[in-house]
C-alpha cells in the first residue's frame, strides 16, 4: 500500500482523535464545575429552571426551588453554577451599579419621540353634516345609492 491510499484513513482517525479529546475535556470541565458547588451557590439545571443549592449528595443535589419548596436533582443535571450577582440579577431582577449607567434610554416605538402630547387626528375626507341637516341628495348613509 503506498501513502496515498492511506491518507484518508489517517486523516479519519486524527479527526476522531481531537473530537474525542475535547469532549472528555468538556466533560471535566462540567464535573470541576459540579465539584465547586456549595449549599446556598445559585445554579441553572440543564432544563433552563435557577435554583439555590440546599445539600449536596454523592450524586444528587437538593435544591430549593422556591421559598420552602425543595426537589431532589441528579448531580449531573446542573448545567451551570451561577455567582451571587449573575443569579440574583437573573431571579430576583436585581441590579448591578453597571446598570445604572448614563446612556440614553431607546424608545421602542417612533411615538415617543414626537413633541406634540395630543394624538392628531386621522382625516379619512368624509366630512359630517351638521345635525338635523339632510344630505344634497336625499339619501342618507346605508340606503341603496347612498355615497
Amino acid at each position: 500500500m503506498n501513502l496515498v491510499t492511506l491518507l484518508p484513513f489517517i486523516v479519519l482517525i486524527g479527526a476522531m482523535f481531537l473530537m474525542t479529546r475535547s469532549a472528555k475535556k468538556k466533560q471535566q470541565q462540567a464535573a470541576q464545575m459540579r465539584d465547586q458547588m456549595t449549599p446556598g451557590t445559585g445554579i441553572r439545571t440543564i432544563g433552563g429552571m435557577y435554583a439555590t443549592v440546599k445539600e449536596i449528595g454523592e450524586d444528587t443535589v437538593t435544591l430549593e426551588v422556591a421559598p420552602g419548596v425543595h426537589a431532589i436533582y441528579a448531580k449531573m443535571a446542573i448545567a451551570a453554577v451561577l455567582d451571587d450577582a449573575e443569579y440574583n440579577r437573573i431571579v430576583h431582577g436585581a441590579e448591578t451599579p453597571a446598570d445604572h449607567d448614563d446612556s440614553p434610554v431607546v424608545p421602542d416605538d417612533i411615538s415617543s419621540l414626537t413633541k406634540d402630547e395630543t394624538e392628531p387626528k386621522l382625516d379619512l375626507g368624509k366630512k359630517d353634516a351638521p345635525e338635523g341637516e339632510e344630505p344634497k341628495d336625499g339619501k342618507a348613509d346605508g340606503e341603496a345609492g347612498a355615497k
